[in-house]
């Protein structure tokens, strides 16, 4: 079966979901393909930052999209050994939206599925995934892929693949992604929490561990950070010996560590920090993931990813409209995202290699770094983290046209 259309979005994630809704909503005609049926999957990014909140407010959705169950962090706390330190205070934030929102991912995709079906132009496919491209010569002409009543061809003037890190679709368009390297992954699992309990998201830091635990309103999402590859030596000491260096950072009673039921409920996140350094070629665009993988360090991911979608919507709405496509189009796409996305992640390796290397491998007591003592001793400081976190190095805006149109 084959099917036509502008632009064929590759997987359902923040940015293809995000990116497939936009160009929706002004005029576009647009398939994305999801592989899988739903979006119910665990320990996802969740972390919903005051950039993508004012995106909401822009499109006119903010209203009904905090309705949505979810945990609201206006500030960021960090212990050092035992000293404690506000690290960012969003509440100084220049937007009306001043505090990160903690909620499931697969809420916030659900909300943009939900959105993006008021617009004729839109097409999401669910249980379908991307094999391979079409060529026509030298260009990208469309999508091979499988669907839950079999092969299906999907020619388009644009594909774009939002198929996250290990994207099928960059693969096959030959692209490769330069490596940085991370010190670090992280288990992830989940602990009760109890209302007595503090309302603050809040990380910690002791010789040898670094342990994140994120409010999720009747329960602790937790972050244990390990060595890079320490997993299987993790497991193999046994779920009792894991408990006991968990129950040792909390900041409750200790045993809660033991609802820690099975390894099944303990997911291994492998950090890869990596980047394209060509994002398109004729007829193939690159966002979120697929172009640049983030370190989880500030949870920022999410976000990038739904800046691309915004800049690319932005840039490509009108082009693949008016079917007058030109590569320099997807080019300054790159252009526009590229310096945000290396700066962020220059931040985050060195936050890696400056506090999560040395905390990693240090034997005696920590002491906060110096921008952590600086804050410390000067509370006003914690704007700035605040600022990067919340809002970027580039934040962007929905174009006025994309505002205002009605998916006509």
């Amino acid at each position: 079966m084959d099917q036509r259309v502008s632009c064929c979005v590759t997987g359902g994630g923040p940015a293809g979901m995000m990116l497939g809704v936009l160009l929706a909503r002004a005029g576009v005609k647009v398939c994305v393909l999801e592989k899988h049926k739903d979006f119910l999957r665990d320990f996802r990014g969740d972390t919903i930052h005051p950039s993508t909140l004012q995106l909401m407010e822009e499109l006119g959705w903010l209203t009904d999209f905090l309705k949505l169950p979810h945990q609201e962090a206006q500030r960021i706390y960090a212990q050092f050994g035992d000293t404690r330190v506000e690290m960012a205070n969003f509440s100084y934030l220049p937007i009306t939206t001043k505090f990160i929102a903690l909620m499931p991912q697969w809420d916030f995709l659900n909300f943009l599925a939900d959105k993006g079906r008021a617009y004729p132009n839109f097409d999401l496919k669910m249980s379908t995934e991307a094999t391979g491209l079409v060529y026509d010569g030298d260009r990208v002409s469309g999508v091979k892929a499988n669907g839950p009543d079999g092969p299906i061809t999907i020619n388009a003037d644009l594909v774009v693949a939002a198929d996250g890190r290990s994207s099928t679709l960059r693969a096959a368009a030959g692209m490769v992604s330069e490596n940085f390297g991370a010190p670090m992954d992280v288990m992830w699992f989940r602990l009760p929490r109890l209302p007595t309990d503090t309302e603050e998201s809040q990380g910690r830091f002791d010789a040898g561990h670094i342990f994140i635990m994120l409010q999720r309103g009747d329960y602790w999402q937790c972050a244990y950070i390990i060595p890079k590859g320490g997993d299987a030596g993790i497991r193999a000491a046994g779920l009792d010996a894991f408990r006991k260096s968990v129950a040792g950072l909390l900041p409750f009673d200790s045993t809660r560590a033991n609802a820690i039921p099975d390894w099944d409920h303990v997911k291994l996140l492998t950090v890869v920090v990596d980047r394209l350094k060509t994002w398109a070629k004729p007829g193939f665009l690159c966002i979120g993931d697929a172009a640049h993988a983030m370190s989880p360090v500030g949870g920022v991911g999410v976000n990038l990813a739904v800046q691309d979608a915004v800049a690319a919507a932005n840039r490509l709405w009108q082009p693949l409209k008016e079917g007058d496509l030109q590569f320099s189009d997807l080019q300054a796409v790159q252009s526009r995202r590229e310096f945000p996305t290396v700066a962020t992640q220059r931040l985050q390796l060195g936050i890696q290699n400056m506090v999560i290397s040395k905390t990693l491998a240090a034997k005696g007591p920590i002491k906060p770094p110096l921008f952590a003592s600086l804050v410390k001793a000067l509370p006003f400081l914690s704007r700035i983290p605040a600022r990067l976190l919340g809002l970027g190095f580039r934040p962007e805006h929905v174009a006025e046209h994309i505002r205002a149109a009605d998916g006509r």
